[in-house]
């Protein structure tokens, strides 16, 4: 099998092919190559595949999935395609929502055409559980309306759409994943959990939006790769699937986590003004992705731990990133 990977020079993407070439999903059967095709904006780091580039199987081509004309020429020979590229940072979306539009939308509809020019066998979309928009109580299944509150979670909605038109209008074999807040090793220091290791690691207060009472599924990187590769295998063409990590926590929860894990206290912390357009609580159900076989492997007290002392031992890799994570 061969698989080409948009965006996987980012967290969630690397994290993908270094265990896919590892030999992590068996249920794929042989991988004879991985192509990894990524525009290498700020948040894409080659150095998060580092681990994989003498492997004689692995092929980086550097380019943009809006870009059609380089997917015809590196597509053909391709079994499988799994999209993860995407603008993913809401705070961005919020100050320029039009690279999120242009990435996530027209970006997915280029690869979408280039797949079915191609005759891609299967194709995977990567998708957020912020499409749904927020929830007071019980968990969303794959079937509830999409209702996205940011102009992050609009473009991600509206290229779930556009998944589903393919399968419906074209008969492309292609299904998505809605995955809840991921977190782990080489995630984006803009991001909540690195923010806060980070800054605490430099002696900086910790941001905390609001009141801290949004909830948030946290799900670990390796668990929501996990159920990409089983969707990858038994996934039904023209699906969505929830992908969970089965722990709700509110933000003061995962800050106090944190706090207590890197020796500090709640004097470390900054309330800051609340998000515009802040969702209140996310929940997925996953029920129909574990009756294919998923279930979550990292209890988050574990998963945080080892997050922690990645960045603390990976100084070097996160260092230079700090000022590309800065929002102009």
């Amino acid at each position: 099998m061969k698989i080409l990977v948009t965006g996987a020079a980012g967290f969630i993407g690397s994290h993908f092919v270094r265990e896919l070439l590892a030999g992590a999903y068996p249920g794929l059967g042989q991988i004879e190559g991985v192509t990894v095709y990524d525009k290498l904006t700020y948040a894409g780091n080659l150095e998060n595949l580092a681990a994989t580039s003498d492997d004689p199987r692995y092929t980086f081509v550097q380019g943009d999935i809006c870009d059609g004309d380089l997917l015809d020429q590196v597509l053909p020979g391709h079994d499988v395609v799994v999209n993860f590229a995407a603008e993913t940072h809401v705070d961005r979306s919020i100050h320029g929502p039009q690279d999120f539009v242009v990435t996530n939308v027209v970006g997915t509809q280029t690869v979408l055409d280039a797949c079915l020019r191609n005759n891609i066998a299967r194709v995977v979309h990567i998708g957020t559980d912020e499409v749904y928009g927020s929830i007071d109580e019980g968990s969303w299944t794959e079937n509830e309306p999409l209702l996205p509150n940011s102009p992050y979670s609009a473009a991600k909605a509206a290229a779930e759409l556009l998944v589903r038109s393919y399968f419906v209008t074209y008969g492309l074999n292609v299904s998505s994943t809605r995955c809840s807040n991921n977190y782990g090793p080489y995630q984006f220091p803009e991001k909540l959990i690195p923010l806060f290791v980070t800054n605490l690691m430099d002696g900086k207060k910790v941001p905390l939006y609001g009141d801290g009472l949004n909830v948030r599924d946290w799900l670990h990187v390796d668990d929501h790769c996990r159920g990409i590769a089983l969707v990858i295998e038994k996934g039904a063409p023209g699906e969505p699937y929830n992908i969970g990590g089965g722990l709700e926590l509110n933000n003061r929860q995962i800050t106090e986590a944190v706090l207590e894990t890197m020796g500090a206290d709640w004097s470390s912390v900054q309330p800051v003004e609340d998000r515009k357009g802040h969702d209140r609580r996310y929940s997925v159900d996953d029920s129909k992705l574990r009756a294919l076989g998923y279930e979550p492997q990292h209890k988050f007290a574990d998963g945080l731990a080892e997050t922690i002392q990645w960045y603390k031992d990976n100084e070097a890799w996160w260092r230079p990133l700090q000022a590309k994570a800065a929002i102009k």
